[in-house]
């Protein structure tokens, strides 16, 4: 049995992965509940599609060494990290089948091997919860009285995907809110005078933009041509957008057909950067 007056023994774990992140994520956290002893550190390095962009991972991993979970499917980026993995001296774990056995061997700790004790994680799941309310009540700039208890808050203009971001980010147990960008209506003083959350701004391409306008105009039944169709005003209206993030310097996220996951994937990294967990 541990010893449960011991503090649990850090260690940095490293999940890579050429998508989103989310599956590894989910398998790391199911497997690691089975030692105890063991307080991961997680760091995420998702969308790692480029060679630049897994020199960053390699300088992460030998920054903070410790086991590396991966999904790459590119045999490039693969033979890279492994080879990176090696003169680090650390493990380089494929998911699914060998990662409690790689990690168990990692950590000199023998598996718990209790069926289902991820779904033990009780605080975490109230929190997903507590995010999600938190989401509904802020959605499309409301209750901006207290926009400085949210994690994340997301600016940008009309159908740039903050309200579904904003509720994949609370699945994750990130407390998001979001605030339209409407030229002619100032935005609430309270998001300027934030000092807690993250700022991100999300932009779209203006063809891209009116595309998906007219879309949801007809999913509307309403056919009739406005301003927000327009591709001159949205062009303005992007135009505004990018300048007031440069003012502010907020980081930027381009929607532009990436999915919701994908801007969820680069909005965590931001914030996870800001937080200094990478």
């Amino acid at each position: 049995m541990p010893n449960r007056s011991t503090p649990p023994r850090n260690a940095h774990i490293h999940l890579v992965s050429d998508s989103t992140g989310e599956t590894i994520y989910r398998v790391a956290r199911a497997c690691l509940v089975q030692f105890s002893d063991i307080e991961a550190i997680n760091h995420v390095w998702s969308l790692v599609r480029s060679p630049a962009h897994l020199e960053r991972v390699l300088a992460g991993i030998a920054a903070h060494p410790g086991p590396v979970m991966f999904t790459l499917v590119n045999d490039t980026l693969r033979a890279a990290l492994q080879d990176g993995c090696r003169k680090a001296n650390v493990p380089l774990i494929p998911v699914l089948d060998p990662v409690i056995g790689a990690l168990g061997s990692y950590f000199g700790l023998a598996s718990g091997a209790v069926p289902g004790k991820q779904h033990s994680l009780d605080a975490e799941y109230f929190g997903r919860i507590d995010a999600m309310t938190f989401a509904l009540a802020h959605d499309d700039g409301q209750s901006t009285w207290n926009l400085n208890e949210a994690d994340i808050i997301l600016v940008g203009v009309s159908r740039t995907s903050k309200t579904p971001t904003c509720m994949y980010l609370a699945n994750r147990g990130v407390k998001a809110a979001n605030v339209p960008l409407i030229p002619t209506i100032p935005l609430p003083e309270t998001l300027f005078a934030t000092t807690k959350p993250l700022i991100v701004g999300l932009t779209n391409d203006p063809n891209r933009l009116v595309q998906v306008r007219r879309n949801r105009m007809e999913s509307l039944q309403e056919r009739e041509m406005t301003d927000y169709t327009d591709i001159e005003q949205v062009r303005a209206e992007v135009n505004f957008a990018r300048r007031l993030f440069a003012e502010q310097n907020w980081p930027v996220v381009d929607v532009t057909r990436r999915s919701i996951e994908e801007t969820a994937a680069s909005i965590l990294q931001l914030y996870r950067e800001r937080l200094g967990e990478q």
